[in-house]
């Protein structure tokens, strides 16, 4: 691991969060997405979360829950609890969490390590220790087939000189200083648990004081240090705001040298009003935060350009853009991949929520499953034949046919395109 990570949970029971490990509640019945935007979006590294349900009905509705948590986080995710065979591991997979946590205290999970680490890698697979003869009645098992330990506090030491795999601590009670300790040790990747997930935390100034004390931690630092770039005659530079997920430009702003290194620090979008002739934190009195995802100068140093995940406007009049007041436009077609398919997409929704009389996806929809499964595999071989044929052009309708029925099959399960290009992404 090239840095120690800050890893706050969320203990979950079909949807609301829930006490967990003996400690009080935090969050009460908070709404659980916005609970893991924040963490993601206020310097947590990973994100833990706990199904505490009781039957297989609850974990199939918490499943539908993590895959909504996966998304908000912008983090990765690590799924645990409620896992007592290979398919409970799948599931938590294939909702998108980057890793799956297997609770060694049920014999169920030692039974399955070695299947499930041969058929996801054993990066994907954590053994979670509750007491030390956990580890030490199946220690070749766990350091073979498993990619890391969860432990409790109170048995990290000896956790950490038996085993060689990372050690995840999960602490409800350490204060600061004794995080740094533990953190400088090489053993320990990472700390968890309600230390960290605590809301009055600020895991960005816990950061800085790790940096301090010679920990390398995951923070925003800058190879090209403020004297090397090229400012404006008012000692600043502009700033080109996009949303990271669409690069749709959302604004421009100035930055000063205290602007620049504030956002750093924070991973909030700081900049300076020279309107106000003050230090302007982005949100700060709207809530409409800009959280820094990347930074990038250009190639004569005089202007940056920030991707961010932008919390509700950027601009003061509501719209998401300050860019809205549209001036001159020669019609053209917009080619770009990810927003044609989200237009088409967009359509085949609308239709489906507001049918329309004579509308072919409409006939589709009032078909069934079975009608879009049918044209779907027809299209399919379609594309087969067509590739056979010399001439590209036929592949091409082809393919756009094809495409066109799985996004009606998409509308029909519920898959949208952040769906798929966040598990793309993900491979």
């Amino acid at each position: 691991m090239d840095y120690k990570m800050m890893i706050p949970c969320i203990y979950m029971n079909t949807g609301k969060a829930v006490t967990g490990f003996g400690q009080k509640t935090l969050f009460g019945d908070g709404d659980l997405l916005k609970l893991a935007r924040e963490y993601g979006n206020t310097g947590a590294d990973e994100l833990l979360v706990f199904d505490f349900s009781s039957n297989d009905a609850e974990h199939d509705e918490a499943i539908g829950w993590i895959k909504k948590i996966v998304q908000a986080a912008e983090v990765p995710v690590i799924g645990a609890g409620n896992v007592k065979r290979m398919e409970d591991v799948k599931k938590l997979l294939y909702a998108g969490c980057h890793k799956a946590v297997l609770n060694f205290s049920k014999e169920s999970n030692v039974a399955i390590l070695e299947e499930v680490s041969s058929k996801f890698g054993k990066e994907k697979i954590l053994v979670s220790i509750f007491m030390m003869s956990e580890y030490e009645n199946h220690q070749e098992l766990i350091e073979e087939y498993a990619g890391g330990i969860l432990c409790l506090e109170g048995l990290q030491e000896e956790i950490r000189s038996k085993t060689n795999l990372p050690v995840l601590l999960h602490t409800n009670t350490l204060g600061k200083e004794e995080i740094f300790q533990l953190l400088k040790e090489d053993r320990i990747d990472g700390i968890s648990g309600r230390t960290i997930s605590q809301l009055e935390l600020d895991r960005m100034e816990l950061k800085k004081e790790c940096r301090q004390q010679g920990i390398r931690v995951n923070t925003f630092e800058s190879p090209v240090s403020w004297e090397e770039f090229r400012l404006n005659k008012d000692g600043m530079v502009p700033v080109i705001v996009q949303d990271y997920k669409t690069d749709q430009v959302l604004m421009m702003a100035y930055m000063n040298k205290e602007a620049f290194y504030t956002t750093l620090e924070t991973g909030k979008m700081t900049y300076w009003s020279r309107s106000r002739n003050e230090l302007w934190v982005k949100g700060l009195t709207s809530g409409h935060y800009q959280y820094v995802k990347s930074i990038s100068l250009d190639c004569d140093n005089d202007t940056l350009l920030a991707k961010v995940s932008q919390v509700g406007a950027a601009c003061h009049t509501g719209n998401k853009s300050c860019f809205y007041k549209e001036l001159v436009k020669k019609p053209y077609d917009d080619t770009n991949p990810l927003r044609v398919f989200q237009e088409v997409y967009d359509v085949i929704m609308d239709r489906k929520i507001h049918p329309k009389e004579g509308s072919y996806t409409n006939y589709l929809f009032d078909k069934g499953i079975d009608k879009i499964l049918k044209k779907v595999g027809e299209e399919c071989t379609e594309i087969v034949i067509a590739a056979k044929n010399p001439d590209k052009e036929e592949i091409k309708y082809e393919i756009s046919d094809f495409l066109y029925h799985v996004m009606v099959l998409m509308a029909e399960k519920g898959v949208t395109w952040e769906d798929i290009t966040g598990e793309l992404a993900r491979r």
